[in-house]
C-alpha cells in the first residue's frame, strides 16, 4: 500500500468526488453481494471504490481460467476460493471497508438467514433456479429487505438493450431480460461488466433513498 494513502486520505479523495449529503449516506451503506462471478465480482468491486461501509460476499467456488474473460479476477488467483480471491482484491482499492463472508451454497432455506442484516441484496448468479430461490427466499421471508437481480446480459447486442427494471416493490432487475447463458450465446467483459454497473448504481440508489429507476 502507497505509505501516503491512510484512510483519512481516502475519505477526502470520496468527499471530493461526492456531495457531502451523498458522503454521509454511502458512508453508512451496507450491501449483500450474492454470487462473485461476472456479475457479482464487478458490483463488489464497484461497491467497493464507491466507499460504503460493509459488503457481505457469498459463493461456493473457486477461480478458474475459464472466469478470466469477464470476471475480476487475475491468472495469480486461480484455484483461490472466490471469496478470498475477491477480498484480495477489494483490499488493494478500499482496505477499510468492512468485509463479511459466506463460502457456500445459497438456498431458500438458508437465504433469510444469511441476508436478513443487510437491506439491499444484489443476485449474481448463473443458475435460473439459484436465482429464484434467493429472490423467493428473500421476498417471503425478509419484509425489509430489497433484492436487484440479473437477467440477460449474454452475446454482443446494443449496451442499449440492457435495462433496470422495478419488477416489484422490492425487486429490482437489470439486464435485456432475454439473452441469457446458452450454447448460442457468447459471454463478453463489455456486456456483463455493464450490467453489473447497473446493478451497483442501483444498489446505491437505494442507499441513497432513490427508489424509482
Amino acid at each position: 500500500m502507497d505509505e501516503m494513502l491512510t484512510r483519512e486520505r481516502f475519505e477526502q479523495e470520496l468527499d471530493r468526488r461526492q456531495t457531502p449529503k451523498v458522503r454521509e449516506r454511502l458512508r453508512e451503506g451496507t450491501v449483500a453481494v450474492a454470487g462473485l462471478g461476472g456479475l457479482g465480482s464487478n458490483i463488489a468491486l464497484m461497491l467497493a471504490r464507491t466507499g460504503i461501509r460493509k459488503l457481505f460476499l457469498a459463493d461456493f467456488d473457486r477461480v478458474d481460467p475459464s472466469n478470466l474473460n469477464r470476471q475480476a479476477y487475475t491468472i495469480s488467483q486461480i484455484g483461490m476460493k472466490k471469496t478470498e480471491a475477491m477480498s484480495e482484491l477489494i483490499r488493494q482499492v478500499n482496505p477499510w471497508i468492512e468485509l463479511g463472508f459466506f463460502d457456500g451454497r445459497v438456498t431458500q432455506e438458508n437465504a433469510a438467514e444469511l441476508f436478513r442484516p443487510y437491506p439491499i441484496i444484489c443476485e449474481a448468479f448463473d443458475s435460473p433456479k439459484a436465482k429464484a430461490e434467493l429472490v423467493n427466499g428473500v421476498l417471503s421471508q425478509l419484509p425489509d429487505n430489497t433484492v436487484i437481480s440479473g437477467s440477460g446480459m449474454a452475446g454482443s447486442y446494443s449496451s442499449n438493450l440492457i435495462k433496470t427494471a422495478k419488477k416489484m416493490k422490492r425487486l429490482y432487475v437489470c439486464g435485456d431480460g432475454t439473452h441469457g447463458i446458452s450454447t448460442e450465446e457468447s459471454l463478453t467483459a463489455a456486456r456483463v461488466s455493464i450490467c453489473a454497473g447497473h446493478e451497483a448504481n442501483m444498489a446505491i440508489r437505494l442507499i441513497l433513498g432513490e427508489e424509482e429507476v
